[in-house]
């Protein structure tokens, strides 16, 4: 595991970004959404490709979400629920199964330490795996700084609303289920668009913590990777 840690650091860095972009919404949507993930050319190198994850898999009831990412080294599970605000990342790698909470306090030190963002409202529409996906304007400005970055979000209000994006400081004021956006780290970006929307039930035990995994803070998760 030594030789891959700077890897599995950058990895579980993303991961850290994308398991704040759960969803989980106020209306009584129950199923799967299954989506696509893009590296634009020269975001990752050969060897960082083969072990990103490819797609992504967002299981819903009411305020309850599951995220599920498959990758080369592993795979990772993002528990959220809206209502009460908690949940965790799992991640099995390299034969290790960890346990990460998230809880409200997290959430809102998140939001504390994120830089500006301005959500703009366009007015413009995108057909999204069978949804009128409505356009939004991320506007990102570091702290101090001067230079700003937009990125482009697509979302529906069909499928869920309110209290969904709440634990992700960049989307929180999005009022719907994204089925397109773009999420940064570095020079690294991985855009997620939706393919399938498909109702269903899923069972309250998708959204339990199994057993097997160590349980520990954002604090312990990041000290094994050298704080990153």
């Amino acid at each position: 595991m030594k030789k891959f840690k700077p890897i599995i650091a950058l990895i579980a860095g993303l991961l850290l970004l994308t398991s704040l972009q759960t969803f989980a919404g106020d209306k009584e949507f129950s199923g799967t959404i299954v989506y696509n993930i893009t590296y634009p050319e020269g975001s990752v190198d050969p060897q960082m490709a083969a072990m990103m994850p490819k797609t992504m898999k967002v299981k819903i009831r009411d305020v309850n979400s599951r995220m599920e990412m498959n990758m080369g080294m592993g795979s990772s599970i993002t528990l959220y629920n809206s209502e009460t605000k908690t949940g965790a990342t799992l991640m099995d790698m390299m034969g290790q199964k960890m346990a990460m909470k998230i809880t409200p306090e997290d959430i809102e030190k998140e939001i504390a330490e994120s830089p500006q963002i301005t959500v703009v409202n366009v007015d413009e529409t995108k057909e999204i795996a069978g949804y009128e996906c409505k356009k939004a304007i991320i506007k990102i400005k570091e702290k101090g700084s001067d230079k700003e970055t937009e990125l482009a979000v697509y979302y529906t209000d069909e499928l869920g609303s309110g209290g969904m994006n709440y634990n992700n400081p960049m989307f929180k004021d999005i009022q719907g289920v994204m089925l397109e956006y773009t999420v940064k780290e570095g020079k690294i970006e991985m855009t997620f668009t939706a393919i399938s929307v498909e109702k269903g039930k899923i069972a309250e035990s998708e959204f339990e913590i199994p057993e097997g995994y160590n349980l520990m803070t954002q604090e312990e998760f990041k000290s094994m990777f050298g704080g990153q």
